[in-house]
């Protein structure tokens, strides 16, 4: 899939939550198609310190307005520094970058599990796979209610139901307490994934033992976006791969958790 390094214009700076925005950038140029899954590498000028790119998930595409979004979760330095970019400023982004999530086939049923800043192709899955709401179901767990993105935009895509650790919304616990996934697990035809280590394992487990296809979108420290600098390999069945250019998403069946 076609690459581009591009100066794009920041439209919308706005922030959902204490310590999540969405940031949402417009090319001069017609964008190339993207997929649920990939990522986008982006440049932050404003701290100087820093040389690396950083890594976010793509959150939602508009063709017709030459846009895209982006959920960037405060984690350290370099997204810190990124959410202060305002309307009108212009950021380099490599893009688009990694594999894409296989789209369901018609009439499956689908569960779709995201923790952290791994909302993210979650919803932008659960928009364009294509099949009708009543067979979608997101599942989304955090901390607390003041972690939650809210999804009402999202809503007509599917059906939502939350986890909080501390019980201030949905369901009292981790996504694998919660009864569409504990009671329901093998109604599903396919599962997908992405958020924190231990969530995918867990929801990767309880996918294997009811041996339903699943596919996580790993979320390996990464810096290149090419696989040269090699910070982000993962060991799988077929020997260590980068999550950049190998991934970022993988059938379960090929990790070796």
């Amino acid at each position: 899939m076609k690459k581009t390094v591009q100066e794009l214009l920041l439209v919308e700076n706005t922030q959902l939550n204490h310590d999540n925005f969405k940031l949402v950038l417009q090319a001069s140029t017609p964008l190339p198609e993207m997929f649920p899954g990939q990522f986008v590498n982006v440049e932050i000028k404003k701290a100087t310190e820093i040389f690396l790119r950083r890594p976010f998930s793509i959150l939602d595409v508009d063709y017709s307005n030459n846009t895209f979004s982006l959920l960037v979760k405060i984690l350290g330095r370099g997204s810190k520094v990124l959410t202060t970019y305002q309307a009108g400023d212009k950021i380099s982004v490599i893009f688009p970058l990694g594999s894409r999530f296989t789209f369901p086939k018609e009439n499956d049923q689908v569960l779709l599990v995201g923790g952290g800043s791994g909302v993210a192709p979650m919803l932008f899955l659960a928009k364009t796979c294509g099949l009708k709401p009543e067979n979608v179901h997101v599942l989304i767990g955090a901390r607390s209610i003041r972690d939650h993105v809210d999804v009402e935009s999202y809503k007509p895509y599917g059906n939502y139901y939350f986890t909080t650790e501390d019980g201030s919304l949905g369901e009292k616990g981790f996504v694998t307490h919660h009864p569409v996934f504990s009671d329901q697990l093998g109604s599903f035809d396919k599962i997908y994934t992405c958020g924190p280590d231990l969530m995918m394992k867990a929801v990767a487990k309880a996918a294997a033992e009811k041996q339903v296809f699943c596919e996580a979108s790993l979320e390996n420290m990464m810096a290149c976006g090419f696989g040269v600098c090699l910070c982000c390999v993962e060991k799988t069945v077929d020997g260590n791969q980068c999550v950049c250019t190998d991934g970022p998403v993988f059938n379960i069946n090929k990790l070796t958790w």
